[in-house]
């Protein structure tokens, strides 16, 4: 089983959510929260940021934690066809500055405000429901129900 520990970012402003469009190499869009994984040595929160950074060209703090999601897909569903852990830290951050743009050479190819009312109808990653209900709710223990994957609603 494959193992990645990453930390993802929640930025909702004025009724919109900062979302990039990941796309796979058989073509497809699935539109996720801008984060990624954590390197060796690497803080969570470092990441965090110099992933937004990567990703959407803006520069960001983070505010608050807002959980630690941990989920395992099956082989069969999973990219590389073998079972996997991920265990994302998600934060809130704030906009600082920065311009938006899409990531140069990367896997994101492009970033966008999105209405919060929009989303729903997002081909998306599960880790964007999982944020935005950790922002919405702020369990006090960090950790929200797993999300059910199936429609729109992706590994």
């Amino acid at each position: 089983m494959s193992f990645r520990l990453a930390a993802y970012g929640v930025c909702v402003e004025d009724g919109r959510v900062l979302l990039g469009r990941h796309v796979s190499s058989d073509g497809r869009s699935t539109w996720t929260p801008p984060g990624g994984g954590v390197e060796h040595a690497e803080d969570p929160i470092d990441t965090v940021v110099r992933e937004v950074a990567e990703e959407t060209g803006y520069d960001a703090v983070v505010e608050r934690l807002l959980g630690v999601d941990s989920r395992v897909i099956p082989a069969a569903e999973a990219r590389r066809g073998e079972k996997h852990q991920n265990v994302g830290v998600f934060y809130r951050l704030r906009v600082t500055g920065g311009r938006l743009r899409p990531e140069p050479d990367g896997g994101i190819a492009e970033a966008v405000w999105t209405p919060l009312g929009d989303v729903a109808g997002l081909r998306r990653s599960s880790l964007v429901e999982v944020g935005l209900t950790l922002a919405r709710t702020l369990p006090a223990t960090g950790h929200v129900a797993p999300v059910p994957v199936g429609g729109l609603v992706r590994h």
